[in-house]
């Protein structure tokens, strides 16, 4: 049989098998195209509570006298405790600061931690403004280089000494469906894995402070370097921070990680008996995240943390600092109660 006449015939007789074939493809298409690989429980209460400590260490580095060329300021982690809830696009939580002191206070003295925030999402956009203070540090092992210390009580506790950090940041996920909510485990999960490049714009107001009196021990005053009698060092800054983000979830554990590199450009200043001195530079900043832990639809407990390194550099001095708090959080969702219809 001629050729175009058996196509003709299995065409012709085929229409029905064709129509089904097309049609099941789009449905398939269609179907790949609605699955989504998070699931959010937009319908549920969700309470929650948390607890963890921040911390804000930060170290000067110099050629001080008497060998010594860097300093260590730590600050005394209180345990914070976390009361909250979410319901759909809305949440709140209070954190309420516990008298429980992680170092010992004859060592480390006292610290004031007071940390504001509030993060929101516009499609493929997240948003986080933070602010943090911490006012009490002590300069660890001091008894190296100051003779009024011992073993015993090693480190100078600096009341007066603080830090405050104001933070603008905003995040773009290049995946449409890498979505920070599902991410950070409250109103929903991810099914499956998914990952994607991202951008995050940065805006930063940070430094340190000693009142009036100079951030560094009188023992290291060099008439030479004016920097070392600072009573504040401080910088504002503005950039560009590319990275990866992953997410995936198996058998109700979920883990996720978000890393980048890059810069930004630096407004950079220090204070000497009521003279402020300032200069204009670059410094590279690093992201580091991670969040992982349980979830299901009723429950979920998840650790939570998170690194923010700020850096300055002047001439022969060196300031560095990270923001970093380490969080358990847990919750569960409360299915909403069926509303009653009509009359008995």
């Amino acid at each position: 049989m001629h050729l175009s006449l058996v196509l003709k015939a299995f065409f012709t007789n085929n229409r029905f098998v064709f129509l089904l074939l097309i049609l099941s493809h789009l449905s398939f298409s269609q179907a790949n195209k609605d699955s989504l690989p998070y699931t959010f429980f937009n319908d549920k209460i969700v309470l929650f509570s948390d607890i963890g400590y921040t911390g804000a260490p930060f170290t000067l580095k110099s050629s001080f006298q008497d060998g010594v060329d860097k300093l260590h300021y730590k600050n005394n982690l209180r345990a914070v405790l976390g009361l909250g809830g979410s319901y759909k696009w809305f949440s709140i939580r209070l954190g309420i600061p516990l008298p429980i002191e992680m170092r010992a206070a004859g060592r480390f003295g006292h610290t004031l931690p007071i940390n504001l925030g509030v993060d929101f999402t516009i499609k493929k956009t997240f948003i986080d403004i933070d602010f943090r203070s911490f006012t009490g540090y002590a300069i660890k092992n001091a008894y190296q280089w100051n003779d009024t210390l011992t073993k015993l009580k090693p480190n100078d506790i600096r009341s007066a000494t603080s830090t405050n950090s104001f933070s603008v940041n905003v995040w773009y996920f290049h995946n449409k469906d890498f979505k920070m909510q599902a991410l950070r485990g409250r109103n929903g999960h991810y099914e499956k894995s998914v990952h994607t490049w991202y951008l995050r714009n940065t805006f930063d107001v940070f430094g340190a402070g000693n009142q009036d009196q100079s951030v560094i021990p009188l023992q290291f005053k060099d008439s030479l370097n004016t920097k070392l009698s600072a009573s504040s060092f401080g910088a504002v800054d503005i950039g560009v921070i590319p990275g990866y983000a992953y997410v995936n979830r198996i058998n109700n554990w979920q883990f996720s990680i978000l890393a980048g590199v890059g810069g930004v450009l630096q407004t950079k200043f220090y204070t000497v008996n009521g003279e402020t001195r300032s200069f204009t530079g670059l410094q590279p900043r690093y992201d580091i995240r991670f969040i992982g832990g349980y979830s299901d639809p009723r429950y979920f407990v998840f650790l939570v943390t998170d690194f923010d390194n700020k850096s300055i550099r002047f001439t022969s001095l060196t300031y560095n600092q990270t923001f970093y708090t380490l969080r358990l959080v847990g919750g569960i969702r409360l299915e909403p109660k069926e509303k009653k219809s009509g009359r008995k």
